[in-house]
């Protein structure tokens, strides 16, 4: 039997933290465009962050489950930390 859990807030976290604070509860990143490439892909080389997430911050989870995310790649000229490139 898999465990419940809520799921956590990736939005505005770093791919490589999201993904870490997922895994450590037994979840995935993955991408929200099914038919596309991996978060992983995406997201390497460079800073990516997590601007949408499905399911929501809260709700309830399996052990397992998936959390489709959209990503930007962060800006670094830009002090404000501004978000560019959604992917």
């Amino acid at each position: 039997m898999r465990s419940k859990l809520l799921v956590p807030d990736c939005v505005g976290q770093p791919v490589h933290i999201a993904r870490d604070t997922a895994r450590e509860l037994g979840l995935s990143l993955a991408n929200i465009d099914i038919d596309g490439p991996p978060v992983g892909a995406l997201s390497w080389p460079g800073l990516y962050y997590i601007t949408s997430q499905n399911p929501l911050a809260g709700e309830p989870a399996n052990e397992g489950d998936w959390i489709f995310v959209t990503i930007a790649a962060h800006d670094p000229g830009d002090s404000a930390g501004m978000i560019l490139k959604q992917r």
